[in-house]
Parts: structure tokens; C-alpha cells; sequence
């Protein structure tokens, strides 16, 4: 098994050594529909308390969303968005060690965000949704992670189809490469995340872990997010109810087989729900690596 290519990401009073040991981002859906923890943690008191959760469980980096992306959802305000992450993010961030990334498309959700304690932006458009996200990240120096999707949560579902699913979505993250660092975001911040479940078949999430390796030629660390996602809940639909509830252990059982072939593959983050077991997963998986 060949070794993973190894990077560090230092900024601020933040660092990540991702290679040898498999970085855990923790899920903390502050929405009342996102596909699997909406309306949980939509009580801010809950929030913070789940946040506080995932650092003890193992979590290296607390991502946090106010906008559901599950397919066919539908988009929430600038000002709804903040109000449901902004004050979770000024509860926590002078209680969590660990970095915290905000999942958002819009640049006010960010900006607002990062004043309030966050210091990555996750942005499942790839800075093309907002014209000016771009020049807020790099004015802030941090991480920005950017992810491929076809069309919008809204769209992405709706019989996605490709020519060369592994060449369509590299081209993808070259041209979000290039465009980021054009508009001055330095290339040392930079994490690449190839969209489990954003416009893709069950089969086209299987080859994307399978052929994972592909995105190295990219240079940049690579995030997955296999989490209770609905192509586990479809391989797996004659064991599940009618309802395919995305909480099952089946469903968290197939995430963790998901994620070890992701880390076997070349995933330098793992972006999970279940922290606690994920970083078990990935310390074995880890292991495995090294004996390989």
C-alpha cells in the first residue's frame, strides 16, 4: 500500500497534520431537515452541548451548517442562516480546542461566522454560488474546503449523469484550484472534497471511494463525506424499514465500512455524524495503512 502524501495546514492558532492519522470532522446540523440530525441539535442549548460531545468523542474539527443540503432541499435566508449558527459558534469557540469550519454558500453567513469564533469555510458550491466568498477567505487567511456538485441540492438528485465521472470531477476541482488561488487564496489552504452524494449515483459514489487515489494527482488533501448517506441506505434497502431512517445502526454500520475504504483509499478527512465510533474506524483503519 502505497503511503499517503502527507500536508500541513497551520493558520492562526490552528494546525492540522493530515496524512498519517486520519482527520475526524464532526457533523452539528443546527437545521429542523437535514437528511439525518435535522431538527436534533435545532435548539441552541442542545447545540452546544453536541458540539462539546464531538470534541470529547475524538472530533478534530467541529463543522457546523444552518442550511440543509440534502437532495431537492430548499434554501434558507442570509438572516435565518445566522441566526441559527452565530450564536452557537460565540457559546463554543472559547470552549473548543479544535477548529470550527462553517458550512456555508453565502459569504454574510461566513463572514458573520468567522467573527464569531470560526476559522474554515466549507463551501459545498466551490466559492461559486457567492461572488465574494472568495475574497473574504482569503482576507481572513484560512482553510476553505471546496467540494464538486452537480446543479444544487435542489437539482443534483435528478438523474446525474456523466462521460468520465472521475476526469469531470477532477476537471471540477482543478478550475475551483485555479479560481481560488487566482482570487488570492493561497494554495497551502486549500482541501479538495469530490461530493459523496452531491449529484451522483449509487454506482458513481462506489467508484468515486474506489478510484479515490485519482485525486492525488491534485495535490491537495482530500475530505470525504460518506456519512448515513442515501446510496448506503439504498445498497442496503431489503434489511431497512420502508422509512430507510438514516439513525439506524445498519445504516451507521454501513458509514463505517464507507469510511474505512475512503481512508484505504487516500481520504486525509473523513467527515462524519457518529465521531465516537468514526475515530475508531479510522485509528484501525490507520493502522492498516502502516502495516500495509
Amino acid at each position: 500500500m502505497t503511503e499517503l502524501p502527507a500536508f500541513t495546514i497551520a493558520w492562526h492558532h490552528h494546525c492540522l497534520n493530515l496524512g498519517p492519522r486520519t482527520c475526524i470532522m464532526g457533523i452539528l446540523n443546527i437545521t429542523p431537515d437535514s437528511f439525518s440530525d435535522g431538527g436534533h441539535f435545532f435548539n441552541p442549548d442542545s447545540a452546544i452541548q453536541q458540539a462539546l460531545r464531538l470534541q470529547a468523542q475524538g472530533a478534530d474539527i467541529l463543522d457546523i451548517g444552518g442550511e440543509s443540503a440534502r437532495p431537492f432541499s430548499d434554501p434558507v435566508t442570509e438572516e435565518e442562516e445566522i441566526r441559527r449558527v452565530v450564536p452557537v459558534i460565540e457559546a463554543i469557540a472559547g470552549q473548543l480546542t479544535i477548529p470550527i469550519s462553517i458550512d456555508t454558500c453565502k459569504s454574510s453567513v461566513a463572514r458573520r461566522a468567522l467573527d464569531a469564533g470560526a476559522s474554515i469555510i466549507n463551501d459545498i458550491s466551490a466559492l461559486r454560488m457567492d461572488s465574494q466568498m472568495a475574497a473574504l477567505a482569503a482576507e481572513r487567511d484560512i482553510p476553505v474546503i471546496l467540494m464538486h456538485m452537480l446543479g444544487t441540492p435542489r437539482t443534483m438528485q435528478v438523474s446525474p449523469v456523466y462521460v468520465d465521472l472521475i476526469g469531470e470531477i477532477q476537471e471540477f476541482l482543478q478550475t475551483a484550484i485555479d479560481g481560488a488561488v487566482n482570487q488570492g487564496i493561497s494554495r497551502t489552504r486549500l482541501i479538495i472534497d469530490p461530493g459523496i452524494g452531491f449529484g451522483k449515483t449509487i454506482q458513481h459514489n462506489l467508484t468515486l471511494i474506489n478510484r479515490l487515489k485519482d485525486f492525488e494527482a491534485l495535490n491537495l488533501p482530500i475530505l470525504m463525506g460518506p456519512s448515513r448517506k442515501s446510496f448506503i441506505r439504498n445498497i442496503l434497502k431489503q434489511r431497512l424499514p420502508d422509512d430507510q431512517d438514516p439513525n439506524m445502526d445498519a445504516v451507521e454500520t454501513g458509514t463505517q465500512v464507507a469510511l474505512v475504504a475512503s481512508i484505504l483509499n487516500g481520504a486525509h478527512i473523513v467527515r462524519v455524524h457518529d465521531v465516537a465510533r468514526a475515530r475508531i474506524t479510522a485509528d484501525i483503519a490507520d493502522a492498516l495503512k502502516k502495516k500495509g
